[in-house]
Order: structure tokens, then C-alpha cells, then sequence
């Protein structure tokens, strides 16, 4: 089975982790699976009650003892004072991570998690909070020890969108998950069977028109075409994913899999009729699963409130990231929008209407649905005008300054803004991050515009749900990408005062490009099966006072990917030396058919891979393929399997790796590249090669076959600006240097489901597995 050795993505970022294929991988020893199978049985079904006597015991109490911390805060005490009188959120209420009253308490969770001392504190604490605290506050704050804490480097957490499904698929589905009942679905099972067969066969003899042409549902309703419905059916063969067949292939995963009764059911996307709008064109992409869980691991990463200094997210260059991101995460979302025909995002004003209404269609776990927004709607109608002028004036603060081209923060600190580092400090301001230049000013705006576009107040605590309240659930909202634009349009702002790369800025003499070949790009829409087992109402049974875990749920969905391609680099290189590779994808032409001109295209590229390569004097012919991209990671092995694997560990009959599951904020690699089209979606390629300079070694502090190295500094592949040489405003001419090559190619969109409109489909009523080779 593949080993996975990537760690860890980075959306568009400067980074590559061209990992060793001969590194070491490390073996799970029987104190580290232990320690696995806590983290995997604390978090099944997680807002059921904890049916796991072992840790019902150890989660009587929470420790106090501030003998047994690192350090005991204003926080840690908050949090229990709360708990004393009765004042934390209660269980079974919707937690938002960017509402200030539940951040605070889930802040003060997260410290009882990471100052503890030793193991058997943390477990207690773990269990305690598992068993008395919010479901959703509980999840946030292990979620943020796990990645953060020291001791927990290399251990494994189920996906977000594994452990609360309910944030991720429509409530359709949702009921239909808690419904299951195995008693009455094999009943059903046999009585279908049994209505099916004289139905095919009565209708076939009177007419060869029995089958049900679907063409208008296509892509989000698949199943009609295969004469499917939406209910459940049993998965006799094997888990669908991109990588399945690397699995398939290891007799111990056989093994595993041997007695799992799986269960599948389709699952559509959110396409809104109530309140149509084009918008839900696109939600095959807002809603995909991997593209929502980057967004949330990213936040969780470099969480806004975690002191940069005592985290090492400084050294990340933490603000900069994240901005850089936002401004990737809306290329991206350009270029998916362009593909269908669209054109920019549109522009939110404070005072005017929001012309595309959406209702996400989820429920949150206590069966309370989550807000709607009409079209034409008016964020005034909310009142709360404080709000709203502090939000307009923590912009209109940030532009000031960067048009001043200083500031001098409450303790006469001076920063010049006319410097390309000071993107730091407008990167940890956008944020809203505890390392905001000037905290006594700064550093609340952010949360309180998600909580003022949720409609909720500044001390409310128990709110109704709100997609823009989690950043698991926001980008599904096409509001999201028009909100954030006006981050982006102060990044710009603030790029616009520097000075633009000349030709001679851009041109490395040692380097020169003589040609760029690029395999054909094709995307089609594929089926994936995730893993939605804690929705399951079953009994648990337990043997001899251990799990069994012989039931499985799954939700089989239709998302985008694309076909493998392959760059053929040809570089002549003036000397032995070590040189960085970057490849941005851009649009050609705007929705209009019109070339854009680089000044203003420059914002659209997205960087897909970045890599070092050790070049010899002369010709050097590089082969790489998208599956190296190493800020990128297939699909991820499911919740029920790494928790059989770790079982299975635990009995000696098998090498559990660390590295075995991809990494929790990798960017998910079929979303490279946008959709396309049949005709061919004309884009272009840009190449940029530049010498490695740098004087530390990458990975040279952590481990990166098992640790993801927030914090370490040395995640990145150099210390150049993110994005460069899109960091600037772009002067055309300057970019068609030597060392870089432009190359024009078409994405051709394959349609999967064609076949289903062309001729009978021969096994109407089940699932065609042809479709999936």
C-alpha cells in the first residue's frame, strides 16, 4: 500500500517538499497505538455519550492541580470558573469558532490540553471534556493541541469532515445517516429486491423505453442515470478514491476489511430552487469536501488567537501566509468561475444589496438548520450599525496608513510601509491575529465581521448556526469570495506602492528556458466515497471489552479531478548550482473572450508547484509529473480504516507507519486544476527559474516524514516573497526574461456521463463500477 511521504500543502506557496524515496519510514510502537486508539475511539460519534468504559473512567474529573501544568493562564482559570457556575456553552449548542464568547472558552479547553505536563493529565482532561463539554468547543480545541502540542507530533485525527459530517453534507442526507437501522434496511432490502425484479421485467416486455433518460440532473444527481435512488445500498467491493487500487493491493488491507459491512448512499450538492440563483452552477466546487477542510486547517494552523512568538508562527511568516492564501484561494475560485462561464467575483458594498441569495441546506447536530440569505439581500436589515462602522473603519484605518506609508504603534514604534517585509504586518492585521502591529486597536475587526454578517451580537452565546461562523462551512458561500475581496483589494493596495520588478530584477543570467513541454490536461468528474460513520445510530458492540467497529457509512459524491499530466523542462543552466523551479496556471482570456493584460492577470495565477533542483553545467531535461507536486495529497485513507489498521497494529500482526495517512492541510490535488471545457478552456503556463541562495536546509528542524513543521521556520522552500514573481504589480514586458517561459495550453473537460444519454445503460438499478477504472 503507498506510504504516503508527502507532508504537508501549501496552496500556491513557495514551498516543495521533494522528500527522498529512501528516507526511513518509522514504526508505531505499542505505547504510540495506544495512544492512536484513544484519539480514534474519543471522537466517534462524538456527539453521542462516550460508550468507551476505559476512558469514561479516566474523565471523571478535570485536573486542577496547577503542579500538573506547564503553565496555568488567565484563560485555563476563565474556563474553569465557567465550569463551576454552570456558564459554559451547554452541550448539544451550535459552537462558532469566530463567535468571541465561544473562542474564549474553547482558547481556555485548549490550554488544560497543551500545558499539561505528561500524558496521563492530558488524557484526563481529554476524556473530561469529551464527556462535559460542547461538542463542537471539544473538537476545536483537541483539533488545535493535536497539531500544536509537541508531544503529539505524528499521531492521526479523522478528517473534519469525518468527524462532524454534519458540516459538509445537506440534511437530506443527514437524517437519512442517523435513520439507519441494519434490522430494517435488510428487510427493505428484500422487498425492494423482490418489487424490482417484476417491475424490470413486466416493463421490458411491453416496451424497450424503460429506460429513464436524466440528462438535466447530470453531474450532482448521477444515480437517477444509473436507475439508482437516494437511499442506501450495500458496498460489496471497496471504498472508492482516486488511489483505491494502491490498497487494494496490500493483503493486509483485505485483511481489515474482512466482516466491515459498508453501506453507501448518493449524495447531491446544494443547488438552491427556493432562491435560484447561477451561483449554484458552482457548487459542485464551493462544497467540495477538500477544498472546505483546506480553508479550515489552514485557520487551525495559525489560529488567530496563538501568540506567534510562543508557537513559532512567526517564523512561518504567519500573516503574510495567510493573506497570501486568500488571495490564492480567490484566483483559484476565478478560474473555476470562468470555466462555467462566469466572470469576476462580484463586489460587495457595505449599503447595497447582495444579489445572490444561498441556503447551505445543512443541519447542525441538535437539528437546528443553519441560516439562509434571499437573493437581493440587504446585510443592513440587521441593524447593529456599531458593528458595522467598526468594521468600515478598521478598513478605512489599514488603507490610511498604507497611502501614509507608516505607522507608529501606542508605544512609538515606527513601521515603514513602504518596505516589501511590512507584508507581515498587513497580513497579521487582515487576520485580525494576536500579533497585530498594534493590539491595543487592531486585533478583534475580524471576528466581529463574521459575527456581524451571522447576525450575532457581542456577547451573544447561544447563536443559531451560521456557515460564515466555522471556517469549515464559509466558503461554501459565494458570499464568502466577494466579502474577502476587500482583503485582497487592500494586498494590492499595498503591493501597488512598491515598485515593480524591472527585466533586470527578474533575470538570473545563469538560467535559461528553452522549452516547455506539457502532456494534454483533461478533468472529469469522478465518484469518491467519504467516510460519514459518525452519524451512525447503531448499537456499538463490544468483545471482551473491545470495539468493533463492523459497520461503516458512506457518502458516495461526484467531484472534480483531473488526469495525471506530465511537464518536460528543458533548461540550459551556465555552471553547477542549485536552482528553484515555479510553475504558476493563469487564465488567457476573461469571460468575454478579451486577453487580459498581465498587469491585472497577474492576480489570477495560482502557483501549483515549486521545487529545488540540482542542475549541471549545460542542457538539464527535467521530467515531472502533477503527482509529485508536493504541496498536494491524494485522497485521504478513511476513519474506519486507519482505525482497523491501528487494531490490527495493536495485535502485533502488523507495521503500523507514521506516516501512513496524508497530511490533515494538504490541498487536495484533483482541484489543481478548473474544470475546463469540451472545446478545450484556454490558459497558460508560466515558468520561472531562480538560484537557491538560501542558507538554512529545508526540514532541517523536524522530521518530515510524520511531523507537518508548523512553527519550524524551515517549511518553505526559500525566503522570497509568497507568489513571487506575482508578488508586485506587473509590468509585462519585465516577465519575459531568460529564465522564464510562458506556454499557452488548453483544459479539456471529459464528460463521464456522456455514454448514459447515448445508448441503454445494461445494468440499470446498480451502480456502474466501470465508471470508476
Amino acid at each position: 500500500m503507498k506510504l504516503t511521504l508527502v507532508l504537508l500543502a501549501l496552496v500556491g506557496c513557495v514551498a516543495a517538499f521533494s522528500v527522498p524515496t529512501s528516507t526511513k519510514v518509522k514504526i508505531a510502537d505499542a505505547e504510540f497505538l495506544k495512544k492512536q486508539q484513544f484519539f480514534f475511539e474519543i471522537l466517534y460519534r462524538v456527539e453521542d455519550p462516550l460508550m468507551f468504559e476505559e476512558w469514561i473512567k479516566m474523565g471523571q474529573k478535570l485536573v486542577v492541580d496547577k503542579a500538573q501544568y506547564k503553565e496555568y493562564d488567565f484563560y485555563m482559570e476563565k474556563f474553569y470558573e465557567s465550569y463551576k457556575l454552570g456558564a459554559l456553552l451547554p452541550k448539544g449548542e451550535f459552537f462558532g469558532a469566530l463567535v468571541k464568547t465561544h473562542y474564549k472558552q474553547a482558547y481556555g479547553l485548549f490550554n488544560f490540553f497543551y500545558y499539561a505536563k505528561d500524558w496521563a493529565t492530558f488524557v484526563n482532561n481529554v476524556a473530561w471534556a469529551r464527556i462535559h463539554v460542547n461538542e463542537g468547543m471539544f473538537v476545536y480545541a483537541l483539533t488545535l493541541a493535536v497539531i500544536h502540542k509537541p508531544e503529539l507530533e505524528g499521531f492521526i485525527l479523522p478528517q473534519i469532515y469525518e468527524i462532524f459530517p454534519q458540516y459538509f453534507f445537506n440534511s437530506k442526507f443527514v437524517y437519512d445517516a442517523e435513520k439507519f437501522d441494519y434490522d430494517v434496511w435488510s428487510k427493505l432490502i428484500m422487498y425492494e429486491k423482490e418489487y424490482k425484479d417484476i417491475l424490470y421485467k413486466d416493463v421490458s416486455e411491453f416496451s424497450d423505453n424503460f429506460y429513464f433518460y436524466t440528462k438535466d440532473w447530470k453531474t450532482w444527481q448521477w444515480w437517477k442515470m444509473m436507475g439508482l435512488g437516494e437511499h442506501w445500498y450495500v458496498e460489496d467491493k471497496f471504498f472508492l478514491r482516486e488511489n483505491v487500487a494502491q490498497y487494494n493491493k496490500d493483503p493486509k488491507y483485505t485483511q481489515i476489511m474482512n466482516g466491515l459491512y459498508k453501506f453507501y448512499m448518493p449524495v447531491d450538492y446544494t443547488r438552491d430552487i427556493d432562491f435560484f440563483n447561477a451561483e449554484s452552477k458552482l457548487s459542485y466546487f464551493t462544497e467540495d469536501l477538500g477544498w472546505n477542510a483546506y480553508w479550515y486547517y489552514l485557520n487551525m494552523d495559525y489560529a488567530f488567537f496563538l501568540d506567534g512568538k510562543q508557537f513559532g508562527l512567526d517564523k512561518d511568516r504567519r500573516g503574510e501566509w495567510w493573506i497570501y492564501n486568500v488571495q490564492q484561494i480567490l484566483a483559484r475560485y476565478y478560474q473555476e468561475r470562468l470555466a462555467n462561464g462566469f466572470g469576476e467575483i462580484p463586489e460587495y458594498f457595505w449599503y447595497k444589496q447582495v444579489e445572490y441569495g444561498y441556503d447551505p441546506q445543512l443541519i447542525y447536530y441538535n437539528g437546528i438548520g443553519y441560516s439562509y440569505r434571499k437573493n437581493y439581500f440587504e446585510y443592513q436589515t440587521y441593524g447593529k450599525f456599531d458593528m458595522l462602522y467598526q468594521i468600515q473603519n478598521f478598513f478605512d484605518r489599514i488603507n490610511n496608513v498604507i497611502e501614509t506609508g507608516y505607522y507608529k504603534t501606542a508605544d512609538g514604534v515606527v513601521i515603514d510601509f513602504r518596505k516589501p517585509e511590512a507584508i507581515q504586518f498587513i497580513g497579521n492585521y487582515l487576520q485580525g491575529n494576536v500579533d497585530t502591529y498594534d493590539k491595543y486597536f487592531f486585533n478583534y475587526y475580524y471576528v466581529l465581521s463574521h459575527m456581524y454578517f451571522a447576525d450575532v451580537d457581542y456577547f451573544d452565546f447561544e447563536v443559531f448556526p451560521n456557515v460564515f461562523l466555522n471556517f469549515e462551512t464559509m466558503l461554501r458561500d459565494p458570499f464568502f469570495y466577494s466579502f474577502y475581496k476587500k482583503f485582497t483589494d487592500v494586498f494590492y493596495k499595498f503591493k501597488f506602492y512598491l515598485a515593480p520588478y524591472t527585466k533586470n530584477d527578474l533575470t538570473y543570467e545563469g538560467f535559461k528556458f528553452t522549452d516547455v513541454a506539457v502532456s494534454k490536461l483533461e478533468t472529469y468528474f469522478d465518484f469518491v466515497d467519504f467516510d460519514v460513520t459518525n452519524l451512525l445510530n447503531d448499537k456499538m458492540t463490544f468483545v471482551d471489552g473491545k470495539f468493533v467497529w463492523d459497520k461503516t457509512l458512506l457518502a458516495r459524491q461526484a467531484r472534480l479531478n483531473h488526469k495525471p499530466f506530465n511537464f518536460e523542462f528543458n533548461i540550459v543552466s551556465d555552471k553547477v548550482q542549485k536552482g528553484v523551479v515555479r510553475v504558476f496556471l493563469g487564465p488567457k482570456f476573461d469571460e468575454y473572450g478579451r486577453v487580459i493584460p498581465l498587469k491585472y492577470n497577474s492576480q489570477n495565477f495560482v502557483q501549483i508547484d515549486s521545487f529545488v533542483y540540482p542542475f549541471v553545467a549545460g542542457q538539464n531535461t527535467i521530467k515531472r509529473s502533477s503527482k509529485e507536486f508536493t504541496w498536494t495529497a491524494e485522497d485521504r485513507i478513511t476513519y474506519t480504516e486507519l482505525y482497523k489498521y491501528v487494531m490490527l497494529a495493536s495485535e502485533g500482526t502488523y507495521d503500523f507507519p507514521l506516516d501512513l495517512s496524508e497530511p490533515h492541510n494538504a490541498f487536495p490535488d484533483r482541484l489543481v486544476l478548473p474544470r475546463g471545457s469540451e472545446e478545450g478552456m484556454p490558459m497558460q503556463f508560466y515558468f520561472f527559474v531562480s538560484p537557491y541562495t538560501e542558507n538554512y536546509e529545508q526540514f532541517s528542524n523536524f522530521d518530515y516524514t510524520y511531523q507537518s513543521g508548523v512553527g519550524s521556520g524551515t517549511r518553505f522552500v526559500d525566503s522570497k516573497p509568497f507568489g513571487y514573481p506575482f508578488d508586485r504589480s506587473a509590468e509585462e514586458y519585465s516577465y519575459f526574461v531568460p529564465n522564464a517561459f510562458f506556454k499557452d495550453v488548453k483544459i479539456y473537460y471529459v464528460d463521464q456521463f456522456a455514454k448514459y444519454f447515448e445508448k441503454k445503460y445494461d445494468n440499470y438499478g446498480t451502480f456502474d463500477y466501470s465508471i470508476v477504472y
